[in-house]
């Protein structure tokens, strides 16, 4: 029997009962699907992730004064203004950006009501490092820093609040520390950290040597450095802690971290959980293929005197192997490319309605595909071997 022979016996087969074919390729369709959907899911996911860490700045230095060991701290042990422009003379071409947050707060009137808001000094090179961007007039500039001028910003939220948009805030005058300052742009985080970095919603930004005079204590907290390769991180990150141990007190201790172990701890997390998401489909392919298994049985022992003809008339044990084998591998191959389809167009109708960016896996198609021939062969074969392996005689007689 030649395999075109073989495939239109199994069709003929399968068309004859229709409602049975359609039920046993279902569990494929479901199994196969869910594979390409889990993988789908898992690298959407690991993408969102790692795009949120990266916007913070996958190639950032943060640092922070923690102690002061067995003894006491004191106002020399902080970071300082100096510390930061340490920074910039030694690492000078290998870095992109060194900069620092002085954070203060003042009473502001918002909506007509007076409340708390959170102030922070820095420069014009924050801007870089935090990925700010600028939603109306402009951001800090040296000159701003150089001549201490009496400029702010406004996040969006608050500009929004104090004078309904954004571009209603610039040229604004708002009172801080007892003086007028001149709101010169809004702004807005382009990876929302939701107030969990020195940014709250709500938050003013000034020049870092105007804000300098109405901090008690000068302290830089944190310590941002941008690096301009994400290959000198760790090394750039020694460094730092060099520089600044170096120009304070011997047994100051500061924290000098980097994004690098949050970032790979996203992939392993992202990895662990496709894995065990994929192991939990596969288990579906694998009840899929025990249910063919079972079906297959029964059709085997419904169509024993057809077997018995066959095998009378001078068919092989060969040929009805590779006749039942073909129609499991059938049932399967048509249920896997059918959850093929489905897997594929459910993303694919979701960028229509959303925009947002879904990455569909090839290999995971290819797998699905690959798996859905494996299942029909493997679990096909104990009844396409059953039923080559009749005795003809006897079921010639079976009624």
């Amino acid at each position: 029997m030649f395999l075109g022979e073989a495939l239109r016996f199994s069709f003929q087969a399968l068309r004859a009962n229709p409602v049975r074919s359609l039920l046993t390729g279902l569990g494929m369709v479901i199994g196969t699907a869910s594979v390409i959907l889990v993988v789908t899911i898992s690298l959407t996911s690991r993408d969102y992730i790692l795009e949120q860490v990266q916007g913070i700045g996958s190639n950032i230095i943060f640092g922070y004064y923690a102690s002061a060991g067995a003894g006491a701290s004191v106002d020399a042990d902080y970071i300082k203004m100096a510390d930061v422009d340490a920074i910039r003379r030694e690492l000078g071409p290998e870095i992109v950006a060194a900069t620092g947050v002085m954070a203060n707060a003042d009473r502001v009137l918002v909506e007509g009501r007076v409340q708390d808001v959170k102030v922070i000094g820095t420069d014009e090179q924050y801007r870089s490092v935090r990925n700010i961007v600028v939603s109306a007039g402009r951001f800090l500039d040296q000159d701003d820093s150089e001549a201490r001028q009496k400029v702010a910003l406004l996040t969006d939220t608050l500009a929004r609040r104090m004078y309904g948009s954004n571009e209603a805030a610039l040229n604004q005058v708002i009172k801080l520390f007892g003086l007028r300052f001149a709101v010169i742009g809004t702004f807005h985080e382009k990876v929302e950290t939701f107030g969990q970095s020195e940014l709250e919603r709500e938050t003013i930004v000034a020049p870092m040597t105007v804000l300098r005079y109405f901090t008690p204590i000068e302290r830089i907290d944190p310590l941002y450095v941008q690096v301009r390769s994400p290959q000198d991180v760790d090394r750039l990150a020694a460094r730092v802690r060099e520089i600044v141990a170096g120009r304070h007190r011997p047994g100051a201790h500061y924290h000098i971290e980097t994004l690098t172990a949050i970032l790979n701890a996203a992939k392993n997390i992202s990895l662990i959980l496709s894995l065990a998401l994929i192991l939990v489909s596969a288990i579906t392919l694998v009840i899929s293929g025990i249910g063919i298994m079972n079906i297959m049985l029964v059709t085997v022992t419904e169509r024993t005197r057809e077997i018995g003809v066959r095998l009378a008339v001078g068919a092989t044990p060969r040929e009805i192997l590779l006749q039942f084998l073909t129609e499991a591998v059938m049932v399967s191959l048509s249920g896997g490319t059918i959850g093929i389809l489905a897997g594929v167009g459910i993303p694919l109708s979701v960028r229509l309605f959303a925009d947002v960016r879904i990455p569909i896996s090839v290999t995971a198609i290819a797998t699905a595909f690959g798996v859905s021939c494996a299942v029909g062969l493997v679990f096909g074969m104990l009844p396409a071997s059953r039923a080559a392996h009749l005795n003809p005689t006897e079921a010639l007689r079976y009624e």
